[in-house]
C-alpha cells in the first residue's frame, strides 16, 4: 500500500517510523511519502493560510497550496493498479472513522491524507480534489484538534496493522476490540496470584482450566459485558445473543427463501472482497436457486425477533456416504464475532448420520479469518485440488 500525507508540519509525522509501521515501511510493505504543503507556495514567506471572507476568528488555509500538493501527489500515480488516491481530510464534521472503515481502507491500493490546520482548508479545495481523486472527510470523535497530524498517525497505524505481514500473529486481528462490534475481554499473564501489596489477585480459574470451549465462552461473555458498561451504544437490541439457545433453529421451508438470499448476500460480501469473486454462487443465486438449495441440503435457520440471523446446511455427500458435508454458514454481520459461528458448526457435525465418519467444508482461498477460525475447531486443508476453483477443502474427523 502507498500513503501520501500533505502537512505544514511533516515533522509531526515522525513517529510512523517506530514500531511495526516503521518496520513495515523498512520491509516495503508501506510506502509512506510525507509532503511539506510550505514546499508548494509561490511567495518567499512560503504562506499558506489568509484571512476569511465574512470575518471571523482565525486563519482559513489557502487553496493554492492545496491544489498544487494534490495535483503533485496524483502526478505520481497513474498506472492501473494505483490510478488515483483515495484522499481522507481528517475533520470533526467527517464521517466516524471506526474498525469496519480501517478495514475498507486497507483493501485500497493508495490512500493520500490532507492534514488541515487553523479554521480549516479552503471549501474550493474539496471540489478541486473531487474532480481527480474520490475524497472523504473523516472524524476521529467529537472534539476538535489543532490540525489534523494527530488524526493520521491514529488512522494510518490503524489501517496499517491489517495489511498482510504488519501484525506477526494474525490471529491477535480476529478478536480484538470493535472487531466485530464489541470490547475485547480482559487478559492476565503469569504470575496466576499476584501479592499487591498484601492482596492476593488472581486469575479467574476459568484461564487455568484448559477447557477451551469453557474459555471461550468465559471470554464472550466478558465482552458483552464490557459491552454493556462501557459502550452500550454499540450493543443492538439483538447483540447479546451469545450462544444458539433462544434462535429456535428449526429446518428451513421454502417460505424462508426471501429472507436466506439476503442472508447469504449480506454474508459473502466480504468473501467477495477478500477473494476478489464476485461471481461466487452465495452472490448471484436466485431466490429460486435458494428454493432448490433446500431440496439437495438439509438447511437449518435461526431467529431474533422475528429476524433470520443463522443459518447453515449440511448433505451426506453423494459420492461418499462417510462424509458429512457442512455449507452456507451464515451468521448475520451484526451479531459476527460472538460464537454463534463456531456454535453452528458443532450444532451441524451433531446433526451427522452414524455412517457419517468426516466433516468436510470448503473456503476461499484468501479467507484467512475463516481458515484460523476451521483450523481452531480441527479442520485441516486437504492436499488435492479443490473441486471449486479458488477455494480450499477442509476436513475433520467426527467419530
Amino acid at each position: 500500500m502507498r500513503i501520501d500525507v500533505v502537512s505544514i508540519f511533516p515533522e509531526y509525522l515522525a513517529p510512523l517510523e517506530l514500531s511495526l509501521i516503521g518496520k513495515a515501511r523498512r520491509e516495503g510493505l508501506l510506502d509512506i511519502q510525507v509532503h511539506d504543503l510550505r514546499s508548494f507556495t509561490t511567495d518567499r514567506h512560503h504562506t499558506v493560510d489568509d484571512s476569511p471572507f465574512g470575518g471571523g476568528a482565525g486563519m482559513v488555509m489557502k487553496p493554492e497550496p492545496w491544489a498544487a500538493a494534490l495535483d503533485a501527489v496524483v502526478a505520481q500515480g497513474g498506472s492501473a493498479s494505483m490510478p488515483v488516491p483515495h484522499l481522507i481530510v481528517p475533520g470533526p464534521g467527517g464521517i466516524p472513522f471506526t474498525q469496519a472503515m480501517a478495514h475498507d481502507l486497507a483493501a485500497e491500493p493508495w490512500l493520500a491524507f490532507a492534514c488541515g490546520r487553523y479554521e480549516g482548508i479552503d471549501e474550493r479545495v474539496y471540489e478541486h480534489a473531487a474532480a481527480r481523486m474520490p475524497v472523504t472527510v473523516v472524524s476521529l470523535g467529537d472534539y476538535v484538534l489543532n490540525g489534523g497530524e494527530v488524526a493520521v498517525l491514529a488512522m494510518v497505524e490503524a489501517i496499517g496493522r491489517l495489511l498482510p505481514g504488519v501484525v506477526g500473529n494474525a490471529e491477535s486481528l480476529v478478536e480484538e476490540s470493535h472487531e466485530d462490534g464489541l470490547l475485547e475481554y480482559p487478559v492476565y499473564t503469569r504470575p496466576a496470584t499476584w501479592d499487591d501489596a498484601g492482596t492476593a489477585r488472581a486469575v479467574p480459574n476459568v484461564l487455568l482450566s484448559g477447557d477451551h470451549a469453557a474459555i471461550a465462552a468465559w471470554r464472550q461473555q466478558q465482552r458483552v459485558a464490557r459491552t454493556a458498561a462501557r459502550r452500550p451504544d454499540l450493543l443492538a437490541a439483538s447483540a447479546l445473543t451469545t450462544g444458539l439457545d433462544g434462535l429456535g433453529l428449526r429446518l428451513a421451508v421454502p417460505a424462508d427463501a426471501p429472507e436466506l438470499l439476503v442472508l447469504q448476500r449480506a454474508c459473502w460480501v466480504p468473501e467477495g472482497r477478500a477473494n476478489d469473486a464476485w461471481g461466487i454462487p452465495p452472490l448471484v443465486e436466485t431466490e429460486e436457486d435458494v428454493r432448490a438449495g433446500l431440496n439437495a441440503y438439509q438447511t437449518w435457520v435461526g431467529h431474533v425477533d422475528g429476524r433470520l440471523v443463522i443459518s447453515g446446511r449440511a448433505r451426506v455427500s453423494p459420492q461418499d456416504p462417510s462424509i458429512w458435508e457442512l455449507g452456507r454458514l451464515m451468521v448475520a454481520p451484526d451479531l459476527a464475532g460472538r460464537g454463534l459461528g463456531r456454535e453452528l458448526i458443532g450444532f451441524l457435525e451433531a446433526q451427522a448420520p452414524t455412517t457419517a465418519r468426516t466433516a468436510w467444508m470448503n473456503t476461499g482461498e484468501r479467507s484467512a479469518r475463516n481458515q484460523r477460525i476451521y483450523a481452531k475447531l480441527g479442520y485441516r486443508r486437504q492436499q488435492a485440488p479443490p473441486r471449486y476453483p479458488g477455494t480450499i477443502e477442509l476436513t475433520k474427523r467426527l467419530r
